[in-house]
């Protein structure tokens, strides 16, 4: 590392085959979120990638500039979020670990030629567990990607024919909202509860296979309360919103279990809009399932947020509020 005054430095690093377009960003996007995050100039010349700026601010953006560079040689696309989440690992890592390998658990959808694989660590290990075990709970907070990895998983377990169908199941519980005179049948007025794991599906699947799917209920999206004295065998079933689910519908829920088939459960328990906190059935599970086998419980957290940078400080603030209330209490 060559000095350039008492205070700053250049690094340049080795970036031969990568995927010059992937690794800078459209517009330098990439590059101009390096320069944010840690106060440096970041260069893309030829096959290398030149750092500059303040000692300790380059230090940390090499294994995360490095990282990067690794992913653009095998085309493995990445946005400026993900830059951020990296950032955050290696800080987390002491700036000098490595990152687990994420690429481990690739989901290749090929109706819709996706491949979704994790991006942060605590999402790699949730994969891991619901491929490992018939009942796993997800929980933490919005933007974690719990919903979306595990239908992401319920698909890829269809298309191999691992299950025979898929089941999808939300409580029908009003956050803060009365929308009970909502127009329309009862599937219309229900069909607002369910509008997120529509949207998760409509981009796993093609438009027409998903169709063909749900009117030959292969594809089953329903409230909770429709699955009281149903067997669900050979099926990937997930029970999303959980924290809305009372204890008696938690129950009824795990016990209708079948043959060969696998339960994802995911909920938020900042998020819990039944009457009475203590109803959540979430919260009972959590406490009287832990330790069984073939039962795996995952918690994810701020970390694994993967929507805007934004929802990662929302969810902290709000945090750090309900820890400051309730020493106030």
């Amino acid at each position: 590392m060559a000095e350039v005054d008492a205070t700053m430095v250049e690094h340049r690093l080795d970036a031969e085959g990568v995927d010059h377009l992937l690794l800078a960003g459209v517009n330098d996007r990439h590059l101009q979120e390096l320069n944010q995050l840690f106060g440096i100039r970041v260069i893309l010349r030829g096959d290398r990638v030149i750092l500059s700026g303040p000692l300790e601010a380059v230090e940390r953006s090499v294994p995360v500039v490095q990282h990067l560079i690794e992913l653009s040689r095998l085309r493995a696309p990445f946005d400026a979020h993900d830059i951020a989440r990296f950032a955050e690992s290696f800080d987390a890592l002491g700036h000098t670990g490595v990152l687990p390998d994420q690429e481990e658990i690739r989901i290749a959808l090929p109706g819709s030629r996706k491949v979704i694989s994790p991006k942060s660590e605590g999402q790699r290990r949730y994969l891991e567990e619901v491929q490992a075990n018939d009942i796993v709970i997800g929980i933490g907070p919005a933007g974690t990607g719990k919903t979306y990895l595990a239908v992401a998983a319920a698909v890829d377990a269809l298309y191999k024919k691992r299950v025979r169908r898929i089941i999808l199941a939300r409580p029908a519980v009003e956050a803060g909202e009365n929308l009970g005179f909502l127009p329309g049948d009862l599937q219309e007025k229900v069909d607002p509860y369910l509008r997120p794991l529509y949207d998760a599906l409509e981009d796993m699947m093609p438009q027409e296979r998903m169709r063909r799917a749900l009117e030959e209920r292969t594809i089953e999206i329903a409230p909770l309360a429709y699955m009281r004295g149903r067997t669900l065998s050979d099926a990937f079933v997930i029970l999303d919103e959980a924290q809305n689910a009372t204890a008696a519908q938690m129950k009824m829920f795990l016990t209708r279990l079948g043959l060969n088939s696998r339960v994802v459960i995911t909920g938020d328990k900042t998020q819990i809009d039944l009457p009475r906190r203590s109803d959540s059935g979430l919260l009972e599970v959590e406490r009287i399932l832990a330790g069984i086998d073939g039962i795996s419980i995952v918690y994810l957290d701020a970390m694994d947020v993967i929507r805007h940078r934004l929802v990662k400080d929302i969810i902290r603030a709000y945090a750090q509020a309900d820890d400051e209330a309730l020493e106030d209490a």
